[in-house]
């Protein structure tokens, strides 16, 4: 049984992607960036926001639409430039990983800004989990992981947490307030809105579910 922890300012991975959302504000997210921008790979547009923050990434990728003339001069010893339009920038900065054998990673900025976007970026994860073992995609008001069998989750009493599916596919949990015992969920929302019962459940499914847990307010 694969086991996600809750992510914390000391949480690490193979490489840490910083998409062009909204620049991470909270210690967790915010720490990990800083403490690993050694393993940074970041999207074209984020990468005027990082540099404002005096943060540095170990390579810039995308299609460069979203990147000021100036740093793409300045740092074109680190910009790798794609420009196929079958895939976004996170995207692309995922399968340059898989490309450089890196199989555990930390998407941050992903979310904010436009909701096209947003919704874009974290249905993706389902797309990853073919060619990434493990992806966890944090933001500021919590985290994202994909699933497809069965998992356990690191959680604590009322936590919020909310399950996503994009196809139907039989769900059963454990230590829900809200429990579901081989439940199809058709609509989005079905899965929202439920609650832990303390500091551990698990999720069953043979399909992808997307899973959100709430950080502690």
């Amino acid at each position: 049984m694969k086991y996600y922890p809750m992510p914390t300012t000391q949480s690490t991975a193979q490489a840490i992607i910083l998409a062009n959302g909204d620049f991470p504000r909270h210690p967790i997210p915010k720490l990990i960036l800083q403490y690993h921008q050694d393993k940074s790979v970041c999207c074209d547009g984020a990468a005027n926001n990082l540099l404002n923050h005096h943060l540095t990434a170990q390579i810039i990728i995308g299609d460069g639409d979203s990147l000021s003339l100036d740093n793409q001069i300045k740092y074109q010893d680190k910009f790798i430039k794609l420009s196929d339009q079958n895939t976004n920038d996170l995207t692309k900065a995922v399968l340059f990983c898989q490309s450089q054998s890196l199989q555990s990673l930390i998407i941050l900025g992903a979310t904010g800004k436009r909701e096209d976007h947003t919704i874009a970026n974290i249905a993706l994860l389902v797309n990853y989990l073919s060619i990434i073992d493990d992806v966890t995609m944090i933001t500021d008001f919590g985290v994202f992981n994909a699933i497809q069998l069965l998992c356990s989750f690191e959680s604590y009493s009322k936590q919020q947490v909310s399950l996503f599916s994009q196809s139907p596919t039989p769900i059963t949990t454990t230590n829900l307030k809200y429990p579901l015992n081989q439940q199809n969920h058709i609509y989005w929302w079905q899965g929202s809105l439920n609650e832990s019962l303390g500091d551990e459940f698990t999720i069953e499914v043979n399909n992808a579910l997307i899973v959100y847990r709430a950080f502690r307010e």
